[in-house]
């Protein structure tokens, strides 16, 4: 090959077999169950990356199914996502996630960054209930219950919820072991169908883990949980901070 063609399809890892098509990426029947829960503030400010502001100690735990994704085929998902601002724009922080399927945790953090690793998620319906959970190492370490459907939520509230921006730290590390890329990374889903949107009473259980640690941001009381099946898109993302900037010219 010559170098010209090395750059040409310089898109991924392993050059001549990537681990995952170009994107944009589009997910049809998305499924989620969202429990938002208080927790300790002291404990969620040392989560958060400045130049991000927390808003309130709150966090959203999230299980996700995504039976029809672009180039990914079908994978679950869990993790949690922290309300924050940047400049005064709201937006997510997105914490930790898990899931059982390589190509979207390859390109997950090669392109945007996302805090993915290798986990056993699940969401599905038991009888009136929708479960989730997180399984990592053989051990359960979060379950989420919802009881299903009981009350149809705004589809149009739903869908400006989900436009809001969301927030990934980008590290990749120089061949040395020293940082070569460390960004704040924003991206907004588009193309948002809401299919269904419901809420219920909720419950959020999580357990101490070395390696999967989502107790360390400790539950101290549910205030909601919502059901959302929704088709959407998955662009590529902008840099909002960069790190090893200058530091008057690190904001985007």
């Amino acid at each position: 090959m010559t170098e010209e063609e090395v750059l040409r399809d310089a898109f991924a890892m392993p050059l001549h077999n990537p681990a995952f098509p170009p994107g944009p990426y589009r997910f049809v029947d998305r499924e989620y169950l969202i429990i938002t829960y208080r927790t300790d503030p002291e404990l969620l400010q040392k989560m958060i990356p400045a130049p991000l502001k927390m808003i309130d100690p709150i966090v959203k735990y999230e299980f996700i199914n995504m039976p029809d994704s672009t180039g990914f085929g079908h994978y679950c998902e869990s993790g949690q996502v922290i309300p924050v601002t940047l400049d005064g724009v709201e937006g997510g922080y997105v914490h930790s996630m898990y899931l059982n399927d390589h190509p979207p945790i390859a390109a997950g953090r090669e392109l945007w960054g996302f805090p993915k690793k290798l986990g056993d998620p699940e969401l599905r319906v038991h009888k009136d209930t929708l479960i989730g959970t997180l399984d990592y190492s053989d051990f359960r370490v979060s379950t989420g219950t919802m009881g299903f459907k009981h009350k149809t939520l705004d589809g149009e509230a739903v869908k400006k919820s989900m436009a809001t921006p969301s927030f990934l730290l980008k590290v990749v590390p120089h061949v040395d072991g020293t940082p070569r890329i460390c960004e704040l990374v924003q991206y907004s889903l588009t193309d948002i169908v809401i299919k269904g949107a419901w809420s219920g009473p909720g419950a959020l259980q999580l357990n101490p883990h070395a390696l999967a640690p989502v107790a360390a941001l400790p539950v101290l009381e549910v205030l909601s949980a919502v059901h959302i099946l929704a088709d959407l898109t998955l662009p590529y993302g902008t840099v909002a901070y960069d790190y090893l900037a200058p530091p008057g010219s690190r904001r985007k």
